[in-house]
């Protein structure tokens, strides 16, 4: 009997099963649908839709190079414990690595992944670990040499929190501590030209409000004002802000320094803007032991 693709793609939606594990189901119930949910049953590769409604806020975030071209990924799971699983690491190096040849999150979903997509394979893992996991974000960056860092390394290449640096020019060493600044410091924009316009204006007005509240003529609350902004965005951009190395100067005097132009930055970090579930140690040890 022919299996259509109209049943491979029902069979998937009602039990979370990988592309090809849905076809073979289906081939060999000859296309009895009920029939191929028990047999996926069976092999248990229909565990990832219970899975999947579980809030998925750990996991790890890698990095990978090819000349100058950077690209950084999270891939979720429940738990830290997955994170330290070689099976997921190997899994979410080799999507890192995809994503260099992806235009977009949706495109890395369905490259390929030694025969199946890397949506597939992450079903696949949810079945055979035991708990829910997505493919979260991608990000990338270009310049004539990019560098790496992670903080927190799980893994050659991944950890909790990934960045990547492009540099016009090249100077590894100073790369790295750019990168580690990155992490350290979190800035929000490469420089003020980069920063969202709605957060320069939120700041502006909470400084209008303190100052005003100052009592001061308009002319000093202008003054004010402007100093104010000026410090902020020295705080919040990576070229303004003083340089963990040497706080005596800026990233961007830094960076003249060593002979570079730093244009652009990724930094990425678990779980970050996920709303996790409160569980103490004790039931996520349990939550790992029952699978």
């Amino acid at each position: 009997m022919a299996i259509t693709a109209a049943q491979v793609k029902e069979l998937r939606e009602m039990t979370g099963a990988g592309m090809m594990d849905a076809k073979k189901a289906l081939t060999e119930t000859d296309g009895d649908m009920e029939a191929a949910i028990d047999w996926l049953r069976t092999k248990g590769l229909a565990k990832a839709a219970k899975k999947a409604g579980r809030t998925a806020a750990e996991g790890l975030v890698a990095v990978a190079v090819n000349g100058g071209n950077g690209v950084a990924v999270e891939v979720n799971s429940e738990t830290d414990f997955v994170a330290k699983n070689a099976d997921f690491q190997k899994m979410v190096a080799a999507i890192a690595n995809a994503a260099l040849g992806a235009g977009d999150i949706e495109a890395l979903s369905s490259a390929d992944l030694g025969g199946k997509t890397v949506a597939d394979e992450i079903t696949n893992k949810i079945a055979t670990i035991g708990e829910n996991m997505s493919l979260r974000r991608m990000a990338k960056v270009s310049g004539d040499q990019v560098v790496t860092y992670v903080h927190n390394s799980a893994a050659d290449g991944m950890g909790k929190i990934g960045v990547l640096v492009a540099l016009k020019g090249e100077n590894e060493g100073f790369g790295k501590q750019v990168a580690m600044h990155i992490a350290a410091a979190n800035p929000a924009s490469l420089s003020e030209a980069d920063l969202d316009p709605a957060v320069v204006e939120k700041e502006r007005q909470i400084q209008i409000d303190i100052a005003r509240e100052s009592g001061k003529p308009e002319a000093v609350i202008e003054k004010m004002i402007e100093g104010r902004m000026k410090k902020f965005l020295a705080e919040v951009t990576l070229l303004g802000q003083q340089f963990v190395i040497n706080p005596d100067i800026t990233v961007a005097q830094a960076a003249k320094e060593a002979g570079v132009d730093v244009v652009g930055f990724i930094r990425m970090e678990v779980g970050e803007g996920i709303e996790k579930e409160v569980e103490d140690f004790a039931a996520e040890v349990a939550k790992a032991a029952r699978g």
